[in-house]
């Protein structure tokens, strides 16, 4: 690579955010897929079901992201020819961490969110975190901040930290999407166009579109 000169790696922008409650999981990502000012379609899901009530929203390059879920399934497959059941989340969660850190070498330029009542953060590595709340994307420096102050106590020096679990219901969180995504777009050129938006809870998953700019 450094023979070349060329960066083999190419960001399509777009951003993922997930919120987890006490019975529930929003995550959420928009649809542009974008090299550079050139939009290449403006209705790609980044959002994939995993495994039972469990979806991976990812950001980055999508050659890199499609073989991540595409190994990922491949695995979760596997799984359920061994053991007979659905993996976890828990456990799909450290499978995403394992398969990052195989690779970190050469790593997959994917940034990631995994939800099912709780969500996990990752970097490119693999290091994951469970949180309450996360963002992920070229529009996740924008987002982030509204999310900590949102869901977070005022000052993380104050003890006792908060629980992962957010205080806001399930509606809320969902409009609390939508407003943060709609805020986003006006500063992000790589994020617009349509917003999808998963909703896990104990009756299932269910799926919402809403417009967002498409300039």
């Amino acid at each position: 690579m450094s023979r070349r000169g060329d960066w083999v790696y190419e960001n399509n922008g777009g951003t993922c955010v997930a919120i987890a409650g006490a019975d529930y999981c929003v995550v959420a990502a928009d649809t542009r897929l974008s090299v550079g000012y050139s939009i290449l379609t403006r209705d790609h899901s980044k959002i994939c079901d995993l495994a039972d009530k469990c979806v991976l929203a990812s950001s980055g390059f999508q050659g890199d992201i499609k073989a991540l879920h595409k190994n990922l399934a491949a695995r979760e497959l596997l799984y359920q020819h061994q053991h007979n059941k659905r993996m976890s989340c828990p456990a799909m969660a450290q499978l995403l961490s394992n398969t990052l850190y195989y690779k970190r070498f050469f790593p997959y330029y994917a940034f990631n969110v995994l939800g099912k009542g709780c969500v996990f953060t990752y970097d490119a590595v693999g290091s994951y975190e469970r949180t309450g709340y996360s963002a992920q994307g070229t529009g996740s420096t924008l987002i982030m901040p509204v999310l900590d102050n949102q869901l977070k106590s005022p000052s993380p020096l104050l003890l006792p930290a908060r629980d992962a679990v957010t205080p806001l219901s399930e509606s809320e969180a969902i409009d609390l999407v939508k407003d943060v995504f709609a805020s986003a777009t006006e500063r992000d050129i790589y994020t617009g166009d349509k917003l999808e938006i998963v909703v896990i809870n104990k009756v299932g998953t269910k799926r919402e579109y809403i417009d967002l700019r498409k300039d």
